[in-house]
């Protein structure tokens, strides 16, 4: 007779002991992992075990060796991504959903906030009241549904269901040439390829040029093709920029194209008072994305999107009833005595997802935490420190400003006594800098390039991320330069 030989309780003292792991990593004052890797990896790596530990020695060996040889993302000082650390409610929230509701179906709480925390984000982000959303993995699906559904919408303009019998005719997406690549992978994905995306200028400010897209509309026009969507940023991963999405609307509206808002990382933006009359015409968007693992606090792998025909994503995105599924529920949802009586909203046909962890709860609990006004709050704080250390920039000679920021993404570069030199000397010189600053492990931000000059970009995002931190970014940033123009 065979005995189960995983602990599946006990959760009470198993969870205090890898708390206290978890608040000691949290303290951000360990070695980085690679510099300890010759005592970690020996541990956790080895020999496919063909007895088990025990559950005791398999936590005492996450809390000593790979809790504290964990990420740098959620450190404050790392500004790289625009994902960051969890914070407490939201991975208490994920965890809670982890045991209690492991599958997003049925008529249980966790799936009620499903819906309802969607609502909420609907109201903070002053998007149309006509939307619904759905949640999935992140910024990457979630541009993949809200471009299927425009896919859906185009086809069936002209007679045709795409979802059932595949694309006939080549179409246009037209998106900045900032916008994430995860657009042209989700065109790929959708059978429309990759170089269906036109790729439009930027002004100075990284915004899609509004007259080059008209041209390239007018253009188009004159061919066979089918011009499906416009993409605009709400939020460029680049540099923060917000295209005008009021003129974007307009083109939208005026050629019958479907307009899809990308505002994965940006969209909570909006709460800024200071920022607001950027998203003038958000309501106007046939699709918008945002991910709550961004600005929001939550773990990677939410991200949201919203559309104002919801039915299009059920005839985009059905996979058809099986019986093994839909079988095993009551015909009357109505009638309902029992949270499995009826698999409430058919998530599993609105996106690319069946099985799926409850993600609302962690965005109700987020939200309920701190309400509107502390969400408010970091995202004013993270814009001001953005505003902040753009104009020390400005004033210090050593330092060259290459793009006005948007929001909380700052696009800088060190020149030094270099400024008459060439461009890619000095290019080179900031890709050092920014190396010592990510193995110092004080001040980690990331680079990319804005016309041809790489820059160095920090990204204000995480709840853990305050004021001191930019100081210390530009202080880094100064100290590093110095050294190395004066060995050079």
């Amino acid at each position: 007779m065979y005995e189960e030989k995983a602990e599946c309780g006990h959760l009470t003292q198993l969870l205090s002991q890898l708390g206290e792991s978890l608040d000691q990593f949290l303290a951000f004052d360990h070695p980085d992992a690679m510099s300890t890797i010759r005592h970690w990896k020996p541990v956790l790596g080895g020999d496919l075990p063909m007895e088990g530990s025990g559950i005791d020695a398999v936590l005492q060996t996450m809390c000593q060796h790979l809790i504290p040889n964990g990420s740098q993302i959620p450190n404050p000082g790392s500004t790289a991504f625009i994902t960051t650390g969890a914070t407490s409610v939201a991975a208490l929230a994920t965890l809670s959903g982890a045991v209690a509701a492991p599958q997003r179906i049925g008529l249980t709480a966790f799936n009620f906030l499903e819906q309802h925390s969607l609502n909420w984000l609907k109201q903070l982000f002053s998007l149309n009241p006509e939307m619904k959303g759905i949640y999935s993995s992140g910024g990457s699906v979630a541009n993949l549904i809200g471009l299927g559904a425009a896919r859906q919408w185009c086809f069936e303009k002209i007679g045709i269901d795409v979802s059932l019998t595949g694309v006939q005719k080549p179409c246009r997406i037209y998106a900045s040439e900032t916008s994430h690549r995860t657009i042209h992978r989700a065109c790929a994905v959708l059978g429309l390829g990759r170089q269906s995306v036109v790729p439009i200028p930027v002004d100075d400010l990284g915004r899609i040029s509004i007259e080059a897209l008209r041209k390239q509309i007018e253009m188009d026009k004159k061919s066979d093709l089918l011009l499906m969507a416009i993409v605009g940023n709400a939020g460029s991963t680049d540099a923060g920029a917000i295209d005008s999405i009021e003129e974007l609307a307009d083109i939208a509206q005026n050629h019958d194209i479907w307009l899809h808002i990308d505002g994965a990382y940006g969209l909570p933006g909006i709460l800024d008072p200071a920022k607001e009359a950027f998203y003038q015409g958000i309501e106007r968007a046939d699709s918008v994305t945002v991910d709550p693992h961004k600005w929001l606090g939550a773990p990677v792998g939410i991200g949201a999107t919203f559309v104002r025909n919801y039915e299009l994503l059920q005839r985009s995105f059905t996979q058809e009833a099986a019986h093994y599924l839909e079988g095993s529920f009551s015909s009357d949802s109505s009638q309902a005595q029992h949270s499995m009586d009826s698999p409430g909203i058919p998530y599993s046909d609105l996106g690319v997802e069946l099985s799926a962890p409850s993600r609302g709860a962690v965005v109700w609990a987020i939200i309920n935490e701190i309400g509107k006004k502390g969400l408010q709050d970091r995202i004013c704080r993270h814009n001001a420190m953005a505003t902040q250390l753009a104009e020390r920039v400005k004033q210090e000679p050593k330092l060259e400003l290459c793009l006005e920021p948007m929001l909380s993404i700052v696009c800088f570069r060190y020149v030094g006594h270099l400024q008459s030199k060439n461009n890619e000397e000095i290019n080179q010189l900031n890709k050092r800098i920014h190396r010592q600053l990510v193995r110092n492990g004080l001040a980690m931000p990331s680079t990319t390039m804005v016309n041809d000059k790489l820059v160095i970009r920090p990204c204000f995002l995480g709840a853990r991320t305050t004021w001191h931190h930019a100081d210390e970014l530009f202080k880094e940033v100064l100290t590093i330069g110095d050294e190395l123009t004066r060995e050079d």
